[in-house]
């Protein structure tokens, strides 16, 4: 299973590394992260969907420092009722204030990773996207999340040009806890 997860990672990551951005303004993230804050585990409150996460529910994140540029990723889910787990590595990318990463799951092929919101108090959530506007997510540190901060969210991200009639809300009401 661990095996399946990994090859859509890697399917992603090459498909991100090749789409155009032509249509779009270019898309602006946070001026700054504090890598350190933003460390540790983060639930899927929803996404745009794709084939790699494609039958997950109770999807989370983890992140973990390996040098001053470099974060362990370990994306987590449940998929038929077992774990699925693709581990990989973040680089932040130099002079975007540590907002834009590359993420790889697979080498050589690196996806990009852009922090376009941020709970820049309590670092409470995050929204991720792609320049192409066909990835999104929006993270949390609880599985839950208010609805009005999520409508919120959704009109911003609306307003960088992201379809956001495509976002699905993930499922986190499960019994397993996968952190």
């Amino acid at each position: 299973m661990k095996r399946n997860f990994s090859l859509l990672i890697i399917t992603l990551l090459a498909l991100v590394s090749g789409c155009s951005t032509a249509n779009y303004p270019p898309l602006e993230t946070v001026d700054n992260v504090d890598v350190e804050r933003y460390l540790g585990n983060w639930y899927e409150i929803a996404n745009i969907p794709n084939n790699f996460q494609k039958g997950c529910v109770c999807t989370s994140a983890e992140y973990k420092l390996i040098d001053a540029n470099t974060l362990r990723v370990t994306n987590r889910c449940l998929k038929d009722g077992k774990l699925d787990e693709a581990n990989g590595r973040a680089f932040v990318v130099e002079g975007t204030g540590n907002a834009k990463l590359k993420v790889q799951f697979f080498w050589p092929f690196r996806g990009d990773y852009w922090i376009i919101e941020l709970d820049k108090e309590n670092y409470t959530y995050a929204v991720v996207g792609t320049p192409s506007r066909k990835y999104l997510w929006i993270l949390s540190r609880t599985s839950k999340m208010d609805e009005s901060l999520y409508n919120s969210l959704l009109e911003k991200c609306k307003a960088n040009g992201f379809d956001v009639s495509k976002v699905v809300k993930t499922k986190q009401d499960c019994n397993e806890k996968i952190f």
